[in-house]
């Protein structure tokens, strides 16, 4: 079973979902040099984006307008530098990151925690859609038949990490897997960036925390 990708002026298409093992040429090369990488990976769409110049994004599923405008405004001028977008395809700000970087005619990559004969959650099938018929590409280290678990998600943040030279956590609570992202991205020599919220919100409570332990406060220019 392939992940269908539908327009409505076209009959229907089938991307096939690509198998690269860690020793071939395609195999992204940034992720090829973390600890625990996977030995595989499958994806959907247009692999070559996976070696050039990446960012990830993620944070909050449930965020405050204000996280939504900030992850859609950074992936959006990110992506117009020709900076492929990575996140996770969760609801909340991985989406509006997802979201950014289409409305920016970019790139960008969606890492699942799941086999890629089905897309989680279903209200963002459309999203992943998009994702590749624009350019860009979804990917698993899971193969096709593995459903959702709780238990993949956080293995899952590695290579969200891994695929990115920078990670940017846009709003998240004192305990949030955006935070493990960020302490795999630390783990991995990478540059962590936190975007500063206020102190009434629980939501800024882990980016705040972030910054007082060193991570880089990113800014809109």
């Amino acid at each position: 079973m392939h992940f269908k990708i539908i327009r409505k002026e076209e009959k229907n298409i089938k991307y096939e979902i690509q198998e690269i093992n860690q020793n071939e040429l395609d195999f992204p090369i940034l992720l090829s040099e973390i600890a625990n990488c996977p030995k595989k990976i499958y994806v959907v769409g247009n692999i070559q984006i996976l070696r050039r110049k990446a960012i990830s994004i993620v944070g909050t599923r449930n965020p405050t307008e204000y996280g939504k405008i900030a992850s859609e405004k950074i992936a959006y001028n990110l992506a117009k530098e020709n900076i492929i977008i990575v996140s996770g395809l969760a609801k909340g700000i991985d989406s509006y990151a997802h979201i950014g970087a289409l409305k920016a005619k970019g790139k960008t990559v969606a890492v699942v925690a799941h086999g890629l004969d089905t897309i989680y959650p279903k209200e963002n099938y459309e999203l992943a859609r998009q994702i590749v018929l624009n350019g860009g590409c979804i990917v698993s280290e899971y193969p096709i038949g593995t459903r959702v678990q709780a238990k993949n998600f956080p293995e899952r943040n590695r290579i969200i990490s891994g695929l990115s030279e920078g990670t940017i956590v846009v709003e998240a609570k004192e305990r949030s897997g955006a935070l493990i992202t960020a302490n795999f991205a630390l783990e991995q020599g990478r540059t962590v960036y936190a975007v500063p919220g206020s102190i009434f919100s629980e939501n800024s409570k882990g980016t705040n925390k972030l910054i007082k332990q060193g991570a880089e406060l990113f800014e809109i220019e």
